[in-house]
């Protein structure tokens, strides 16, 4: 039987990469974005119309939705509606998928839920301070995934969830930013590779692309 794999955010920079090398893999892959479904990560009411027209049970389920915005490098630029805009798209928006997509999750066989999270939303690895809305966010994102995680291997034994950090990745996400980038099509083989390899054993955790642990 052919693996069933969802991709939400399939449109966007690290979200085509994933579904290509899914399908490369053998997957059969679904899709779901703002641009093409009007699939807004942002709604509840929406995420729960999208995931509740979807009826297949998924092997796995790639969240590859974010949102860098602007980036604070002071406490001055500071504001409530960017911590806000941030905190929808990169905590909310992920775990309220996760919420509305478990019944499409077998209980029976292993599968696999991952969120894209980033190395700047670890508090034990930030030495630089900033970003603080981004951080924040990813920070967020990581504890609400890690929580589920829990409370899932109760009732999805077999189920790995995860938090990956990507790498930079050359997209237009990260057109401003000044470093060397991974083209999209080896952080995605490099993402999956990770996740494919993990084990129920290892669901909750934080992993970069290259599969090592990342400090919370």
């Amino acid at each position: 039987m052919t693996d069933q794999a969802l991709v939400i955010g399939d449109t966007g920079g690290i979200g085509v990469a994933i579904r290509s090398e899914l399908e490369a893999r053998g997957y059969r892959v679904t899709g779901l974005s703002r641009s093409r479904d009007g699939f807004d990560i942002c709604d509840e009411d929406s995420i729960a119309a999208g995931l509740g027209a979807l009826s297949a049970p998924f092997d796995l389920i790639f969240v590859a939705s974010g949102q860098l915005g602007t980036p604070e490098k002071t406490l001055a630029q500071l504001g409530a509606q960017e911590m806000a805009a941030q905190f929808r798209v990169n905590a909310m928006g992920p775990a309220l998928v996760l919420k509305h997509a478990r019944r499409l999750l077998p209980r029976d066989r292993t599968a696999r839920f991952s969120v894209l999270s980033a190395r700047v939303g670890s508090i034990g690895d930030n030495r630089l301070g900033g970003w603080y809305s981004y951080r924040t966010a990813k920070a967020a994102l990581n504890q609400l995934i890690h929580g589920a995680s829990v409370e899932l291997a109760r009732s999805h034994p077999r189920l790995v969830v995860a938090c990956l950090h990507p790498g930079t990745v050359d997209t237009p996400f990260t057109a401003d930013y000044p470093r060397d980038k991974l083209p999209p099509a080896q952080a995605a083989r490099h993402l999956l590779d990770v996740l494919e390899g993990l084990s129920p054993a290892q669901t909750g955790g934080f992993y970069d692309y290259a599969g090592k642990d990342i400090p919370w």
